[in-house]
């Protein structure tokens, strides 16, 4: 069982939780509700989210029994592309994730010494967001307790959380236009967002037009082609998303969860590492 650090008799310390509109985080958030009932929750709002992941949040507040706090950074997605020169996040260039994630959350933390649960599970292999901040200690209550992936979906079943709604056609939390996105999750927000697909799309034509203009390198979400290109090849992605499907089904055994299944296929797609950050 995981033992809370504790405070310098002298020092007040904070405990804090972040919530990446995810499965483990939601279930970490739980597990340690009644263990550390002075735990702050918090949620890096980057005003680009899923609608699934605001009305998941409601959902783990009323589980909670206290707010979850959004923290917004100071400058938006647009100022700092702007800033950035209209090269728009990558795998390779993560300003997204330092801009609007990081610098609110140790802005919010001060100077304060603060214990970060973190919500790796026992079955994972990496260490997710760990601060540089001296003041800043993580924590792995999952880790430290065994809990694997199984253990999460039990602890989720148990309170009558359940997951999003999106794991229905994605796999991972985070921005409506984040780049980790496979190929079969950007068609799958086309088909249930196609307002935010849109706007996806026209961040992408707007930095590649003024790309063109100044001759200067040109940028998409997703790797190799552009938004529209994605979308044209749609037969084709739902095809191979069919068969890696019937594939991971085969390689699974019996009633295993809708969302494992949907995740083994989809990582044959593309094995890109998420988000350390979002993906929690």
């Amino acid at each position: 069982m995981t033992s809370v650090p504790k405070a310098h008799p002298s020092r007040k310390v904070r405990h804090v939780l972040g919530l990446s509109g995810g499965k483990d985080s939601a279930a970490l958030a739980i597990y340690m509700r009644d263990r550390v009932p002075e735990m702050e929750y918090f949620f890096c709002d980057t005003g680009a989210e899923l609608p699934e992941t605001y009305e998941y949040l409601t959902r783990l507040e009323a589980a909670l029994g206290k707010p979850i706090v959004r923290l917004n950074a100071e400058r938006d997605f647009d100022h700092w592309l702007q800033v950035y020169q209209g090269t728009l996040p990558s795998p390779q260039i993560r300003w997204c994730t330092k801009n609007l994630k990081i610098k609110p959350l140790e802005a919010w933390i001060g100077d304060d010494e603060a214990i970060s649960y973190v919500a790796i599970r026992a079955d994972e292999n990496r260490l997710g967001y760990i601060s540089t901040k001296p003041n800043i200690t993580a924590v792995f209550p999952f880790r430290d307790d065994g809990i694997d992936k199984d253990g999460v979906m039990r602890i989720l079943d148990e309170a009558g959380i359940g997951l999003p709604a999106y794991y229905e056609w994605r796999t991972r939390s985070g921005c409506y236009f984040c780049f980790f996105q496979r190929k079969h999750e950007w068609v799958g927000l086309a088909d249930r967002h196609p307002d935010l697909f849109e706007k996806a799309v026209q961040y992408e034509e707007k930095v590649n037009y003024e790309a063109t203009a100044m001759q200067g390198r040109k940028y998409t979400w997703s790797q190799g082609e552009s938004l529209r290109e994605l979308l044209a090849r749609r037969e084709e992605i739902e095809a191979k998303h069919r068969a890696a499907m019937e594939r991971a089904a085969r390689r699974i055994k019996p009633n295993r969860p809708l969302l494992e299944v949907l995740s083994d296929a989809l990582d044959e797609d593309d094995d890109t590492p998420p988000c350390a950050v979002c993906h929690l």
